[in-house]
């Protein structure tokens, strides 16, 4: 701290105003957070939040979504920590505190008078309250620990348990959507009664799932030696990636139904995913490209004096690298997409920003712009940063970095 903060007069002046500066600023933050902020405009609205104009007496549908995700998360986590020798270490264990500390003492912070009128009007309408739902996330806490032990256990005593978690996680996409819109069994909910942080998820994860195969595939075509196949993807690259987002996006809204037989109407989520999936696929395939280019030509020549056709070489050979090159931008993309979901409010969807936008609407909560969008903030940058832990992590454990 000496050489790099105290090293001269005018360090140690810069040091001491800058710290100044952020010691009023985190005490303000924290003064407004605890005596100021009217956090009941998040506690009267969570379901909101979470679901959007999702039935309430569905609600259960949504713990379940949110029971499974955790369940196999938590499964997930203990598998992959199978080699270790402690599951649940130091850091870990504080995290877990804080978590379960937040969730049970937050629904008892002061409110304001206007806050509590607010508070008592929500729960003599029915709404659920917020400390049930603390309880209930404290719940899941526990589950994804349970869960973390018996992935554990069974990953090391049954050796087919980690190859079946990609099978898993695919499976439960499905269950999920099954939880969500009904159907076989289940009351079916209308689309348009989706949203807040449920479709933004829902519509993040399928633009993942869709656009990561197509920018593959458009990468290799544009560098195929055909030359049918090379012009048709760089042309599509080009066009999409010089067209904003949102042109994309009404253009998919308005257009789609036209090149569909007459009567046949896809619903907008399907139509916003179409074109999620058409605008970060053309991003997608320049970042594999790069990662493609990085793969020295000598493992072309090698996998063929072993024999090896083309197809076999690019998925066995040159793929395996070039993902690997490519994982921080493609991650990074990906990042790219999920905050692009708040764009699709302009075309109709109540996705999270869109939900908080009307329920600032709301003459009760007139003016809690701050704590509204402070709480999407937070919600945003949990899952953005989830994302970039993932992508470090896996580059870890393929050694792509230089030592």
């Amino acid at each position: 701290m000496k050489k790099h903060l105290f090293n001269t007069w005018y360090n140690t002046i810069l040091t001491v105003v800058i710290v100044a500066v952020l010691a009023a600023v985190v005490w303000g933050l924290v003064t407004w957070a605890v005596g100021i902020a009217q956090w009941a405009v998040i506690a009267n609205n969570l379901g909101l939040f979470m679901t959007g104009l999702y039935p309430r007496e569905s609600y259960w549908r949504a713990w379940s979504m949110l029971g499974v995700v955790v369940a196999l998360g938590g499964f997930t986590w203990g598998v992959l920590a199978r080699h270790q020798s402690t599951l649940f270490g130091r850091n870990v264990l504080i995290g877990i505190g804080v978590l379960c500390a937040l969730f049970i003492v937050l629904p008892f912070l002061p409110l304001t008078e206007v806050a509590a009128e607010a508070e008592a009007a929500a729960e003599a309408a029915g709404a659920a309250s917020f400390p049930t739902a603390g309880l209930k996330l404290v719940g899941m806490v526990a589950l994804a620990c349970a869960t973390a032990f018996a992935g554990r256990e069974l990953g090391r005593q049954i050796k087919w348990v980690p190859r079946s978690l990609t099978f898993a996680w695919f499976a439960s996409y499905f269950v999920l959507l099954w939880l969500l819109g009904g159907g076989l069994g289940l009351e079916s909910v209308r689309t348009t009664s989706w949203g807040g942080m449920t479709l933004t998820l829902l519509l993040a994860i399928t633009g993942i799932s869709l656009c990561f195969p197509i920018g593959v595939a458009l990468a290799l075509g544009r560098r195929s030696d055909l030359p049918v196949v090379k012009g048709l993807s760089t042309a599509y690259i080009e066009l999409v990636r010089g067209v904003p987002l949102i042109s994309i996006l009404f253009m998919g809204q308005v257009l789609i139904p036209l090149f569909l037989p007459e009567g046949v109407r896809p619903n907008s989520i399907l139509r916003a995913v179409i074109g999620l999936t058409i605008f970060s696929a053309a991003y997608l395939a320049e970042n594999v490209r790069a990662g493609l280019q990085a793969v020295p030509r000598g493992q072309y020549e090698a996998a063929a004096s072993m024999g090896m056709n083309k197809p076999l070489t690019i998925a066995l050979i040159i793929l395996p690298q070039a993902s690997k090159t490519a994982i921080p931008a493609i991650v990074g993309q990906f990042i790219s997409l999920f905050q692009d979901t708040t764009l699709l409010g302009i075309v109709g969807l109540v996705e999270l920003l869109g939900i908080s936008n009307s329920i600032l609407a709301n003459p009760t909560y007139l003016g809690d712009y701050a704590e509204v969008y402070l709480f999407i903030a937070v919600l945003y940058w949990v899952f953005c940063y989830a994302m970039s832990l993932g992508s470090r992590r896996i580059e870890e454990s393929l050694n792509t970095g230089y030592r």
